[in-house]
């Protein structure tokens, strides 16, 4: 069996690396040839853990990589894992979607196979049905169900533990059709996933089901933050006690409680809004989503007023941010609460200085020589009148009364609770925690 990617983005490669890690034979194609190139020298695009490791592993056996479409004529299985990019009202851009399927249809068109092509990119409900499938039947002559299946496969992947999830799955969504395509791809992904529920339903459903467990995930992270603002402002009150104890109700779970300063990311914020503007348009007033994306952006708001109360003012002042990935072990900024927090602090003039283990690179692209860029936590701390903990990064867990002891004025403001239980010379604040 032959298996093609096309888009070697965060999914895409990380899927590529995994089947070609695995013995299968693949092959991931990107339009992007100077990416390509990277990629064949073992060399990822962007930071996430063990991702270099297992694409090198894949590169020794059976995975080539390409921006040549015509690569996937002798494929069996092919996945598509290209953007859809946010446009600025909130739905999705289809462009590049659009443009996989017609140069895979015109690929088709010249091929014997009659192969499985699988969505994984995130689409809203009916953008297959009515988008993808007309694009590839058009372009191949041929129709779907019948010399091709056309099937939805939704990804749900994290950011930080990308090859684990790909790998381990907590569940496979195949949405589509009843015909022997959809059949034949059921028997692969439980021989490729042994004992993971899979998931037959239509088109729609499939597409919702994305969605739905991204909107929850924020909804969920939304809560416990709204909580954590009330404990902050009511003395003794500890949220982390609180969302470690009802996360052991089976009916809540633990996994996002952990209060801060708001989701971001390339998934949680885009979706949050493609669901809204998608509710809109099926005409059901999307009351929920918006309270929870207002209590997202509000979050931020929270940290600045901390800032300004424990400060006085914030001009002039030397302010350093520790953090500014969106969470640790990922080098993407994308929708970054931490980016969010120095351009508001920016406006207010104040002087920025960051340090982040993976994400700096980034961050300069989007603010140049504007702010100060830190090879280490000591030198970020130096001469600085605040630092405000963003990220969770397990060496800032290190920091101790010597890292702060050359801070101008020694005032913490930790949005990640990662020092709470050590005692500080210093005035220190944490998010969730209300002060006696």
């Amino acid at each position: 069996m032959k298996i093609a990617v096309v888009g070697l983005g965060f999914v895409g490669l990380s899927l590529t690396s995994v089947l070609a890690s695995k013995g299968n034979n693949v092959v991931g194609i990107d339009i992007n040839n100077d990416k390509c190139e990277k990629i064949r020298n073992g060399v990822t695009p962007f930071f996430e853990p063990d991702l270099e490791k297992t694409l090198r592993i894949g590169l020794k056996r059976k995975l080539t990589i390409s921006d040549d479409f015509s690569l996937i004529k002798d494929c069996d299985i092919i996945f598509v894992t290209v953007g859809t990019p946010q446009k600025s009202n909130g739905a999705i851009e289809l462009a590049m979607i659009k443009k996989a399927s017609a140069t895979i249809g015109k690929v088709l068109a010249k091929s014997k196979k009659n192969p499985i092509i699988l969505i994984k990119s995130t689409v809203i409900p009916s953008t297959i049905q009515n988008i993808i499938l007309p694009i590839l039947e058009k372009k191949s002559g041929k129709k779907a169900g019948k010399e091709f299946g056309l099937i939805s496969n939704p990804e749900f992947l994290q950011e930080s533990s990308a090859i684990r999830d790909t790998k381990y799955p907590h569940a496979i969504v195949l949405g589509g059709y009843q015909t022997k395509h959809m059949k034949k791809a059921k028997k692969i992904f439980a021989k490729l996933h042994p004992n993971i529920p899979i998931i037959i339903t239509n088109y729609q459903t499939s597409e919702m089901i994305k969605y739905a467990n991204n909107s929850f995930l924020a909804t969920k992270i939304s809560f416990i933050n709204q909580l954590s603002n009330i404990c902050q402002n009511t003395p003794g009150a500890n949220i982390d006690d609180i969302a470690k104890t009802i996360g052991l109700d089976p009916r809540i779970g633990k996994l996002f409680l952990n209060a801060g300063p708001g989701y971001g990311g390339s998934c949680l914020p885009k979706d949050m809004r493609a669901m809204i503007n998608f509710s809109n348009k099926a005409g059901v007033a999307p009351t929920l989503l918006h309270a929870v994306e207002k209590t997202n952006e509000y979050q931020i708001n929270n940290v600045i007023a901390l800032i300004k109360k424990t400060l006085g003012h914030v001009e002039s002042k030397n302010i350093t941010v520790l953090g500014t990935a969106f969470k640790p072990d990922t080098d993407d900024i994308r929708d970054s609460v931490a980016i969010k927090l120095i351009k508001k602090l920016l406006k207010m003039k104040a002087k920025i200085r960051i340090h982040d283990p993976k994400a700096i690179e980034n961050t300069k692209r989007i603010f140049a020589n504007r702010i100060e860029y830190a090879r280490s936590v000591s030198d970020a701390l130096k001469n600085s009148h605040c630092v405000v903990i963003m990220t969770q990064w397990k060496q800032y867990e290190a920091l101790n009364n010597n890292s702060i002891k050359n801070m101008r004025k020694k005032l913490i403001i930790d949005c990640r609770r990662i020092l709470a239980n050590k005692k500080l010379d210093a005035d220190y604040y944490a998010v969730g925690i209300g002060k006696n």
